[in-house]
C-alpha cells in the first residue's frame, strides 16, 4: 500500500473558513491525502485565506516566504493559496511568488483532486472561477471520520449588500442558499459522529432562501426543522444582517429552545450618516427596535456585535453616536476594528481619518464594550447554564466547554465528559471565561 501523503492547512479569519478547510481536507483525502499539524513534513501545503482584515495579501506573501526553505529542501513539495485572497489575486500570486504550485477560490475548491493531479503532472493551476455549479455536490460523499461535539456547517455563501467597506461581495459571489435536503443530510451525518452543537454559516446567513418543501425556506424553518434532529441538542447561527431578521426568526429565539441564546448581530456604527456612506441600509433607531424585539422575545439574549471606527468622514460627534448606541444596547461581547481600505471597494477611494484620531477612538470604544463584557460576566456568578464539554482543559481533570451564551467554562471534575451537556453553577469570572461546578 502507498505511504500516505501529508497535507497541512493553514487556515486564516473567519469560521467559514474553517468549515472550508475540513472540506478541502476530505476533497483531497480522496487523493490519499491525510492531515498534518506541520509543515515541515508535509507533501502539500495549503493557506486557506481571509481578505477582510488590514494587509491581508501582504501577510500571505510573507507567510509563503517563511516556505521557501522547505521547497529548496523538497522540490516535490506543492504548495497552494486558496479562499479570499487567492479569488481577489488571482494570477498575480503566481507572478509574485514564484513557489506557488496552485490558486484556488472559494467556489472552486471542490476541483483541488484534479487541480492535484495536474500539478503533480507538473503544472502550475489557478481556478478562481464563480461556477454554475455547487461545489458541494461534486464534494466526497460517504463516512467521514469522527470529531469532535460541535461542528460549522455552511448553509449560505455570498452576499448582496454591498457595504462599501466590504469585499465579500467580490470575494465570495452573489448570495447563494443550500438546498434543506442537502443541509438536513449534512446535519444527520455530524450527529451520527457524535456533533451535538451545530452552527449554521453563512456571509449573510439570515438571508438564507434554499429550496425545501413547499418552496423557499427562511432560516427559521430550517432551524425548526433541524431541532427535530434526533441526537442535536444546539443550534446557532452567524453572521447575521439587522435588515434580514424576519418576525419569524425573532420568534424562533423564544420559542426554540435548542436555539441558543446568542446572537451576533453587527451593526458597524451607531451614526446614521456614517451608516448611510457604508450602505448599511438601516439607521440607529431601526437597529435598537428590534433589540428591543429581539429581547421581548427572549429576555436573557446575550447579544454581540461588530463595530468599524474612523470610516471615511467620520466626525466626533459620530462615534459620539457609536457609544451612545453601545451603552443602549449593552453587549456580552464585541469585535472592534480601525478601518482599513479594501481595493474595489467604494470606501478605498474616500479620505480617511487620520491614524492617530481613529486609534483613540478605537481605544475608547474597546475600553467601554470591555466593561460591558465583563460585566456580563460577572452577572452570569452564582447562576446555573448548561455547558457542552469539548476538550480536556490545562489543570489535571479540568474540562472545557461553552455554555449556552457562548460563555468558555472550565470545571475541575473527574466526572465531566467529553460531548456531555451538563448543568453548572457558576464561582468565577476570569478575563475571557468563567469557573463552575457541576450541579
Amino acid at each position: 500500500m502507498a505511504e500516505a501523503k501529508k497535507l497541512f492547512i493553514k487556515t486564516y479569519g473567519c469560521q467559514m473558513n474553517v468549515y472550508d478547510s475540513e472540506r478541502m481536507a476530505e476533497a483531497l483525502g480522496a487523493q490519499g491525502y491525510v492531515t498534518t499539524d506541520t509543515a515541515e513534513n508535509a507533501d502539500m501545503i495549503l493557506l486557506n485565506t481571509c481578505h477582510i482584515r488590514e494587509k491581508a495579501a501582504e501577510k500571505v506573501y510573507s507567510e509563503l516566504g517563511r516556505f521557501k526553505p522547505l521547497k529548496a529542501a523538497n522540490p516535490d513539495l506543492k504548495i497552494g493559496v486558496a479562499g479570499c485572497v487567492a479569488q481577489a489575486e488571482g494570477e498575480e500570486i503566481m507572478r509574485r511568488q514564484p513557489l506557488v504550485d496552485l490558486v484556488v477560490g472559494p467556489q472552486t475548491y471542490h476541483r483541488l483532486p484534479a487541480m492535484e493531479q495536474a500539478v503533480r503532472a507538473g503544472a502550475r493551476a489557478v481556478d478562481t472561477d464563480f461556477p454554475e455549479e455547487d461545489k458541494f455536490d461534486h464534494l466526497p460523499k460517504g463516512p467521514r471520520a469522527g470529531r469532535g461535539p460541535t461542528a460549522f456547517l455552511t448553509v449560505q455563501e455570498g452576499c448582496d449588500k454591498f457595504c462599501a467597506f466590504c469585499v465579500v461581495p467580490y470575494t465570495r459571489g452573489a448570495e447563494v442558499s443550500r438546498p434543506v435536503a442537502r443541509i438536513m443530510a449534512e446535519a444527520r451525518d455530524l450527529v451520527d459522529r457524535g456533533v451535538r452543537e451545530i452552527t449554521l454559516l453563512g456571509q449573510n446567513v439570515n438571508a438564507y432562501h434554499g429550496e425545501g418543501e413547499g418552496g423557499a425556506w427562511t432560516l427559521a424553518r430550517l432551524i425548526r426543522a433541524l431541532a427535530k434532529v434526533d441526537g442535536l441538542e444546539r443550534i446557532r447561527f452567524t453572521t447575521s444582517h439587522p435588515n434580514d431578521m424576519d418576525d419569524d426568526l425573532i420568534a424562533a429565539h423564544g420559542d426554540e429552545p435548542k436555539l441558543m441564546p446568542y446572537l451576533h448581530l453587527p451593526v458597524q456604527s451607531g451614526s446614521d450618516r456614517i451608516l448611510k456612506a457604508m450602505n448599511r441600509k438601516h439607521t440607529a433607531e431601526s437597529y435598537l427596535r428590534l433589540i428591543e424585539r429581539l429581547r421581548a422575545a427572549r429576555p436573557d439574549l446575550l447579544l454581540s456585535g461588530d463595530f468599524i471606527v474612523g470610516f471615511p468622514g467620520e466626525t466626533e460627534t459620530d462615534f459620539d453616536d457609536t457609544m451612545a448606541l453601545v451603552r443602549a444596547v449593552h453587549y456580552g461581547q464585541a469585535y472592534s476594528f480601525k478601518y482599513s481600505a479594501r481595493p474595489g471597494t467604494p470606501a478605498a477611494e474616500r479620505a480617511g481619518v487620520p491614524d492617530d484620531v481613529a486609534s483613540d477612538r478605537l481605544h475608547r470604544l474597546q475600553a467601554l464594550l470591555t466593561e460591558q463584557q465583563r460585566a456580563t460576566q460577572d452577572s452570569m456568578v452564582g447562576r446555573e447554564v448548561s455547558v457542552l464539554f469539548e476538550k480536556p482543559g490545562r489543570l489535571p481533570g479540568q474540562m472545557v466547554g461553552k455554555s449556552d451564551y457562548l460563555h468558555a467554562v472550565h470545571v475541575k471534575d473527574a466526572g465531566a465528559q467529553i460531548g456531555q451537556i451538563a448543568r453548572v453553577r457558576v464561582t468565577e469570572s476570569a478575563a475571557n471565561s468563567l469557573a463552575a461546578v457541576l450541579i
